[in-house]
């Protein structure tokens, strides 16, 4: 049976933790798994602008001894001239594995559904799986597991990155808790499958507007842009809106005194969190940045072992 990872769940709480150990370990011996000897091709597909997305899995490939087939969609016929399932019945002819940054979660469900080789979401509107993996990696560097640790999240949580947040570390054994105005709170749907892990584990997840309480007591502090892609025009609303949940010195003071502060990037200083504190002594985004590399290539390396 092939295996995708089209979102957090995708992986048994087992099998994440499984695939975070061997992205550590292949972190300290960086070309022990060569899956994609040959070399073989993996297509890495855009719908939007990436850095860290292009950059891990191109890298990240050719360290497992393939080749990447970088294709930007604008240049394509995928989902113009030709269907979805048309074009992965194209790919999985030629390709050992297919990731995609893309837009619609239903057109990643449509690639998987017609593709005899893996299908990886490297971000869609509904989910941000691959930055959970590096992120959780990150912690487990930092504090040596991930169960029973707290992870905050604040600012706009009716988002990718509060989905994946949520689930991700529910299932990693986290409590989290999660701030955001009125209106751009998580889906509830999302909350439930989070409580159902944090359950499991003797964890909890709170939804909260008030910041201050959720990020009380915290080991792990996120957030994220409030102006992703197409929102442009509601930056102005948007920064007047999430003022008070910007990650400051003042709200970070409020987690433990050893709490680290993540950022998937870009970011953006001055509005989502202080220069002072994404600059500062406890931030991780570039460990956590360059964690990308490390977490995909171990789950690339589970799929192509378990498909």
């Amino acid at each position: 049976m092939t295996r995708h990872f089209l979102k957090d769940s995708d992986l048994t709480p087992q099998e994440q933790a499984e695939v975070i150990d061997l992205a550590i370990a292949l972190k300290a011996d960086r070309f022990r798994e060569r899956p994609f000897d040959g070399p073989k091709t993996v297509a890495v597909i855009f719908d939007k602008t990436s850095t860290r997305t292009r950059v891990s899995f191109a890298v990240g490939i050719a360290d497992l001894g393939g080749m990447p087939l970088i294709i930007d969609s604008g240049v394509s016929q995928l989902g113009k001239k030709e269907s979805v399932a048309d074009t992965a019945k194209v790919l999985e002819r030629q390709v050992e594995q297919i990731v995609w940054r893309t837009y619609a979660q239903s057109g990643l469900e449509e690639m998987a559904a017609n593709s005899t080789v893996p299908v990886i979401n490297s971000l869609s509107d509904d989910w941000h799986p691959c930055q959970l993996l590096a992120d959780l990696m990150t912690v487990k560097e930092r504090f040596g597991k991930t169960k029973g640790l707290k992870l905050a999240y604040v600012g706009d949580a009716n988002n990718n990155m509060a989905n994946s947040y949520l689930v991700a570390s529910a299932m990693a054994g986290m409590s989290v808790s999660i701030s955001a105005p009125e209106g751009y709170l998580p889906n509830q749907k999302v909350v439930d499958e989070a409580k159902s892990f944090a359950d499991h584990f003797g964890q909890e997840i709170v939804i909260t507007t008030d910041p201050k309480l959720a990020v009380s007591g915290a080991d792990v502090v996120a957030t994220d842009t409030w102006v992703s892609m197409g929102m442009e025009a509601e930056a102005e609303k948007r920064a007047k809106l999430f003022a008070s949940y910007s990650v400051t010195e003042e709200l970070f003071g409020h987690a433990n005194s050893d709490a680290v502060f993540l950022h998937c990037l870009p970011a953006y200083r001055g509005f989502e969190v202080s220069s002072e504190v994404i600059d500062g002594p406890r931030s991780l985004v570039w460990q956590e940045a360059e964690n990308r590399l490390h977490a995909q290539k171990a789950l690339m390396v589970f799929l192509a072992k378990h498909s």
